[in-house]
């Protein structure tokens, strides 16, 4: 299987149920793992045949950033399915790390989305 994996990316973001968790904006990190459509012995070293992960990941941030939310469970969704709809990706998934509870490392949730066949 080949896949394009862009990991512990940081962005800060007004998200948290709370009214005052969202105030303020947090540090989230997100593990993005895509699968690309065509295969990497297939790609004759031409990246329009590829999913290109620098854009990628300044259109996660972008859609991280464009407003405040309440879930990451909703953001993580709205980031696979827009890869999926927006790049040559056959499925993508997204994590997202969030340093919230006390006496934990970080809460994550996981969202996969694949494209439409």
């Amino acid at each position: 299987m080949n896949e394009i994996r862009i990991k512990a990316l940081a962005v800060d973001v007004h998200i948290g149920v709370p009214d005052e968790e969202r105030a303020q904006p947090q540090r989230i990190h997100l593990d993005i793992t895509i699968i690309p459509r065509v295969p990497f012995d297939a790609l004759d070293d031409d990246i329009t045949r590829t999913v290109d992960y620098d854009a990628a990941a300044q259109s996660i941030v972008r859609l991280a950033q464009a407003r405040p939310r309440r879930l990451i469970e909703t953001l993580a969704s709205e980031i696979s399915h827009m890869l999926v709809r927006d790049y040559p990706a056959a499925s993508a998934t997204v994590e997202i790390r969030k340093v919230i509870l006390p006496n934990t490392q970080y809460v994550a949730v996981r969202h996969t989305a694949h494209a439409a066949t």
